[in-house]
């Protein structure tokens, strides 16, 4: 709508309403999480419906401003089964701040509400903690091996612990969300990592083996995400409204027996788990070689202006 002016006006416009957003609905999920740490069951099954309202909201002005500064071709193809009433692991490619709007926006009301499994020292982070912790987005804590070998006693008790904060996940479906490579996408990382992909850095398989073990889910989201036309700048193309085209394929796993097991401590089952891993990810960065060389698949759809509600 807006992507006729000049890219300096459109990067102010941008940063305005991107401050607007963070401030208005960051802010009230913070005092929320305030409300929230009274220990009335009642009281704090009511103030969830406001958090996750509040973070809905975030993510669909988000999308409403990338729509009024940038005409976005979205290229989508998702599994015909998903719903808001399984539970998921979703694991991506990491390309851009802006991925995690991309997620939540496109995602929204087709699986349920995305949560980020958290380091456990985040939760004492100003104003991060709190509101993180009233989102419910799950802390993982986990012991070194250093650290077991001076407390033996503690072994298994760091995926116990897990397993206890994401409880109340069981009565409602929930999407975890991993960025599997732990970092951004860049030339230079992915030179100096020498991984095995032209596309990709090398994934970590480590932490979503633990997240399978702690949770029960329905099924893993493989998502690929790309931006063809900007490449490693996204987030600054969009920005000066000239983010052009966005491509979301998403791939349906079963979580079967042979991908649950003690990651940490059998060596065969992690030998498996990264070689199921590794698979996956080669398979991600075929279909990337194919996205930019220009090969369009999956259904388009042209962004328009979604109002803030």
């Amino acid at each position: 709508m807006l992507s006729f002016l000049p890219g300096p006006l459109l990067a102010i416009i941008n940063l305005f309403f991107i401050s607007l957003w963070l401030g208005l609905w960051g802010g009230l999920i913070f005092l929320g999480g305030l409300l929230k740490l009274l220990p009335i069951s009642p009281w704090r099954k009511l103030i969830n419906l406001f958090l996750h309202g509040f973070y809905q909201a975030w993510t669909l002005c988000m999308r409403s401003t990338l729509a009024l500064t940038n005409r976005i071709e979205w290229q989508i193809e998702l599994p015909a089964e998903l719903d808001t009433k399984h539970w998921y692991l979703l694991i991506s490619n990491h390309l851009s701040w802006l991925d995690i709007v991309v997620l939540t926006s496109q995602l929204h009301g087709r699986i349920p509400i995305g949560k980020f499994f958290l380091k456990q020292e985040l939760i004492w982070v100003p104003f991060l903690g709190i509101g993180a912790w009233g989102l419910d987005m799950p802390f993982m804590k986990r012991y070194s091996k250093a650290f077991l070998a001076k407390y033996p006693h503690l072994k298994g008790k760091d995926i116990d612990a897990t397993r206890a904060a994401c409880a109340h996940f069981r009565h409602s479906p929930t999407t975890v969300i991993n960025f599997v490579e732990g970092t951004r996408f860049t030339a230079e990382k992915q030179q100096h990592q020498q991984a095995p992909y032209q596309h990709l850095l090398a994934p970590k398989a480590g932490g979503i083996a633990f997240a399978l073990n702690a949770m029960k889910f329905d099924a893993i989201l493989n998502t690929t995400l790309c931006y063809p036309d900007n490449r490693e700048r996204a987030m600054p193309a969009a920005l000066k409204g000239e983010l052009k085209r966005v491509v979301l394929k998403v791939e349906a796993i079963a979580v079967t027996d042979e991908l649950i097991g003690d990651y940490f401590d059998d060596a065969a089952f992690r030998h498996q788990f990264q070689q199921k891993l590794n698979g996956w990810w080669q398979a991600k960065d075929d279909q990337l070689s194919e996205l930019l060389a220009g090969e369009n698949t999956g259904a388009t759809i042209t962004d328009s202006v979604t109002p803030c509600k």
